[in-house]
């Protein structure tokens, strides 16, 4: 019993430490309807009410909100939204637990880890493929759907030491799933994915399916992981083969499997790997890694390589967002209005997608400059129905004004025609 006379000890600072870091987060209503400002109206009684259920053992969590959600491939997938009570309390528990797990993972995971990142993913990647003639991607179908509960809380008592924290996970993991039409599912298997706790769980679960098995059974194969993408590094077809074997094999002993449409294996080629197969490229984290040809910039000439670049599904997204937001027709707007809302979204690009071969973006930068010309034929009378007109206007304000637009300032101005 703990001075408070309660039967575990969590420090306030704690709730309110994890509510500031929900808040940053954002996020929507769950089962309630409560969203983040209508929580904030009692700000201090609801967190204190966290603290008070947590410290006596009296927590327990709402139904979590079914939210689908559509997958860029085609088809649905369906989220797991908490209450905003649930997610803070979560939070208190994902700083709980996380430094002890941390200290654990290995490096060559990156997924939804602090001080880590897809695009360290992605430059561990490039580098390896080039000292790597294969490579086997996988993915694994439905992982947060499918964790086993048995499996997840073995490994969670072999790191955790702190008794309210396995009692509340294990209750987050059999919380039902309520959906639209107000149904609720019982679930035995699985972690929200949704849920703050979830990703650091999932890390778990994998570091024993995956991770710490291939390096023990495959200790000469580098590999990647983000989540539930992967890659394993081979140095032939008949390597890759065989671990593919092996890595089937291995998550169906964990009550996992390989999704069968996105696992394949590729032939890294280049310039100087010939030979013709099927698979000579992969996509991985919203780059496409496939031969290209580059500039040698210290013999100024130019070769084959086989390097990442902005795939063709992220090129189609992001054009998307641009005609969902619809500048072509606010012409209400300012062009200084346009690049007061649209530079983040543009830095957000550019900062991800223009790490590695930036040229790549240019369907991009070219298809929001052609948004601005749309706009400016319908903001100014005299340049309706005057494309090339409105093409040079915006040719001129580029000059005259460099800072305006992100790509602008890079120099990455492109094409109004």
């Amino acid at each position: 019993m703990s001075a408070t006379g309660k039967p575990f000890t969590i420090d306030k600072w704690l709730v309110y430490r994890a509510y500031k870091e929900v808040k940053t987060n954002a996020g929507s209503a769950g089962v309630d309807q409560e969203s983040l400002e209508d929580f904030e109206t009692d700000l201090k009684g609801k967190l204190y009410k966290i603290w008070n259920r947590m410290s006596s053992g009296s927590y327990f969590p709402a139904p979590v909100k079914a939210v689908a959600i559509p997958k860029k491939n085609g088809g649905e997938r369906i989220l797991g939204v908490p209450t905003v009570m649930d997610r803070v309390a979560q939070m208190v528990v994902k700083q709980m637990i996380e430094p002890a797990l941390e200290a654990k993972f290995l490096p060559d995971s990156y997924g939804y880890r602090p001080g880590r990142s897809a695009l360290d993913a992605i430059g561990v990647t490039r580098k390896r493929c080039w000292e790597y003639d294969w490579v086997l991607e996988f993915d694994i179908k439905g992982l947060f759907d499918n964790i086993d509960h048995t499996l997840l809380l073995r490994a969670l008592k072999k790191h955790v030491q702190c008794a309210w924290a396995l009692l509340y996970i294990g209750r987050w993991l059999t919380a039902p799933l309520q959906l639209v039409d107000g149904t609720r599912v019982e679930r035995t298997r699985g972690t929200p994915q949704g849920g703050v706790v979830s990703p650091v769980l999932a890390n778990l679960f994998m570091h024993y399916a995956f991770d710490v098995w291939i390096t023990r059974t495959w200790p000469n194969t580098p590999w990647c992981r983000y989540a539930d993408d992967g890659l394993v590094h081979c140095r032939n077809e008949q390597e890759a083969l065989a671990v593919q074997a092996a890595l089937n094999a291995r998550l169906a002993q964990c009550g996992l499997e390989l999704h069968p449409g996105k696992t394949k294996i590729v032939y890294c080629k280049d310039g100087q790997r010939k030979g013709r197969y099927p698979n000579t490229q992969f996509d991985f984290l919203g780059y496409t890694f496939r031969s290209r040809l580059v500039k040698n910039r210290k013999r100024n000439s130019m070769f084959v390589n086989f390097t990442p670049a902005v795939s063709k599904s992220a090129l189609n997204s992001m054009r998307q967002t641009t005609r969902k937001l619809n500048y072509r027709n606010r012409s209400n707007l300012s062009l200084a209005d346009i690049a007061r809302l649209y530079n983040p979204i543009l830095r957000g690009w550019l900062g991800y997608y223009g790490r590695y071969s930036p040229s790549a973006m240019y369907p991009v930068l070219r298809h929001f400059n052609l948004t601005l010309v749309a706009w400016a034929m319908k903001k100014f009378k005299r340049l309706r129905g005057h494309k090339i007109r409105a093409s040079r206007f915006l040719k001129k304000v580029a000059k005259q004004c460099p800072y305006l637009f992100v790509h602008w300032q890079r120099g990455m101005v492109g094409d109004f025609a």
